[in-house]
């Protein structure tokens, strides 16, 4: 809702005030508010030629079959030349309704392009001495964005990252990766511990669908459904780098990264937690030691729909063989393993993927690790 402010009676103070400020505006300091009332405008004169080239053309139309002696005639010259003049008329119309819906389809286009971007905004090449790319594709049709998400993070705590996947994909689950990568995104900074971290994010999942479920079923109330949308949940992997190279993580229901050290080795931390929604997370969030990150290694994380995606035979894709022969030649490039994998997925596939598939590669370019001393610390304080 746009409030609109009474305008002052003339005279008065802030009559006076406004007359002031715009002597002051010069006339081009103000683009946006000069857009807005130029935008209404602009859709009017293209609403009205989208509808009057068309009658023009219907009535040149007419005008030649009941004014025009030649068309009048039955012979087949007179007939040649009506059809020409009936199907120029129709090319017309044709071509003009083909236009319009194209320049409405490009700028649907340019908005749904940004409003992703604004969710999943592009990766900086670079973080806190980490290289940096990453990759999605969309089980949806026209868009890039879906159930996946991925953010990073420089904080003062080190570098923390985030892989999720949404249950599904479409609308609902673009609405619910929101939800969990705006928590994240604050969070990451103002939480001192991973778990906080993730109990923030399990607090705004829980927070998203409840307010779903009261836009989806209105009837009950103010008072929300006792088990909103209980089949809804988010596959979560949290992950802070330290400035040792140090690799922790908190781990609901998702796959486990890969190292690539000359080629590709799981790094598994142990049995992951349940995925956030269905199931509260338990008292206890102790994380996981995944190993240290030395300078030239790379981490790959990933979402099941790179593993789960199938060919015609019925095949599973071989993301690890996949990997490991992307970074076999020293030094792993983050840009030439996504390339590489995302070439392999598509040619494996062949069509479009049944599921989102994201993927994120970061090397340590580090010039050195702290010693082992650091190390131990940083253990201890997390056990403690």
């Amino acid at each position: 809702m746009i409030r609109i402010k009474p305008r002052a009676p003339r005279g008065s103070a802030g009559a006076h005030r406004t007359a002031r400020l715009r002597a002051r505006t010069p006339q081009g300091d103000c683009p946006g508010a000069t857009a807005s009332f130029e935008r209404p405008r602009t859709r009017r004169l293209r609403r009205a030629l989208a509808l009057g080239l068309p009658t023009v053309w219907g009535a040149v139309a007419v005008t030649y079959k009941l004014t025009c002696p030649l068309a009048q005639q039955h012979s087949l010259s007179a007939r040649i030349v009506t059809s020409a003049v009936f199907f120029a008329v129709g090319t017309g119309l044709v071509l003009q309704v083909r236009h319009a819906l194209l320049r409405e389809l490009r700028q649907l286009r340019e908005v749904a392009g940004a409003a992703q971007n604004v969710l999943l905004r592009p990766l900086p090449p670079r973080v806190d001495g980490l290289a940096l790319a990453a990759g999605r594709l969309s089980a949806t049709h026209g868009a890039s964005v879906g159930g996946d998400l991925y953010e990073v993070a420089a904080t003062d705590h080190g570098v923390r990252l985030v892989m999720g996947d949404v249950r599904g994909h479409g609308l609902a689950a673009i609405g619910t990766a929101a939800a969990v990568l705006g928590s994240f995104r604050e969070a990451a900074h103002e939480e001192p511990e991973l778990p906080l971290v993730l109990r923030r994010l399990e607090r705004a999942l829980a927070r998203h669908l409840r307010e779903r479920s009261r836009a989806e079923h209105p009837a009950s109330g103010a008072a929300p459904p006792e088990s909103p949308l209980v089949e809804e949940f988010v596959t979560v992997l949290l992950v802070e780098i330290g400035p040792d190279g140090d690799v922790m993580a908190l781990n609901c229901g998702h796959p486990w990264p890969y190292r690539l050290r000359g080629g590709a080795e799981p790094m598994p931390g142990g049995d992951p937690l349940p995925p956030l929604g269905p199931f509260p997370l338990p008292s206890e969030l102790p994380p996981a030691h995944l190993g240290r990150l030395l300078p030239g290694d790379a981490l790959a994380l990933y979402t099941d729909g790179m593993e789960d995606a199938r060919d015609n035979a019925g095949r599973f894709f071989p993301l690890r063989s996949v990997l490991s022969e992307a970074a076999r030649t020293p030094p792993v490039s983050p840009q030439r393993v996504i390339h590489t994998v995302y070439g392999e997925l598509l040619r494996h596939i062949g069509r479009l993927t049944s599921d989102d598939a994201a993927l994120l590669v970061l090397r340590n370019d580090r010039s050195r690790v702290p010693s082992q001393a650091t190390e131990t610390g940083r253990r201890a304080r997390t056990m403690s």
